[in-house]
């Protein structure tokens, strides 16, 4: 097995970029770019540490959960999760972070690349209230980069095709595979325990 350890043995594996690849590279949000965001219930966000360790992070509501400030700026809500705090503690020792945001029944995506910052400002939180209940903080990304994604990669995991979708029975439950995972005697938390719990936390 040969090791690529330089770019010139990367680079010799591929072909150049094709010009438009190159030249669709925004450095703010424009009117499609403001589209997809308004249209989008899900994104994943990337982070890493001061020392290295990467993280994604899952995101999401319904369409229009992200806002744009303005063109340079989106505004994402900290909506309740597990309090790990992985992405926002990553986010105050390194800012650089990267998002991919996904349609439903599309197979492009929007990429945006920036620096983020945290804010726990009471009217900026209120602003992204859902049922009254606002987040406890709301991310601020500046952009640098934004560009449309091609579609290979979702045209080839056929991921919005509910034929190429598995049967979930066919899987064991969260609470399974968590209760293998720690190792605890408890009985495994059953899907419907779970959809119970979640209820309060999903506003």
């Amino acid at each position: 097995m040969a090791k690529i350890e330089t770019l010139e043995q990367l680079r010799a594996l591929y072909k150049a970029p094709a010009e438009r690849v190159l030249q669709k590279e925004l450095h703010h949000l424009d009117k499609h770019c403001r589209t997809l965001i308004a249209n989008s219930p899900f994104l994943m966000l990337a982070t890493s540490s001061a020392d290295g360790p990467a993280d994604v992070s899952p995101r999401g509501g319904e369409p229009g959960f992200v806002r744009v400030a303005d063109d340079r700026t989106v505004e994402i809500p900290d909506s309740p999760g597990n309090n790990r705090l992985d992405t926002l503690t990553n986010i105050l020792s390194n800012p650089e972070v990267a998002t991919l945001f996904l349609i439903p029944g599309m197979d492009e995506t929007l990429r945006i690349n920036g620096r983020a910052e945290i804010f726990d400002d009471a009217d900026l939180c209120a602003g992204f209230a859902v049922n009254g209940r606002p987040p406890k903080a709301v991310i601020r990304v500046t952009v640098r980069q934004a560009y449309l994604h091609c579609a290979k990669a979702l045209m080839r995991s056929r991921l919005w095709d509910p034929h190429a979708w598995i049967d979930r029975a066919s899987l064991p439950t969260i609470g399974q595979m968590l209760k293998d995972h720690i190792g605890h005697d408890d009985p495994p938390e059953t899907r419907e325990e779970m959809l119970e719990r979640y209820k309060d936390a999903l506003y």
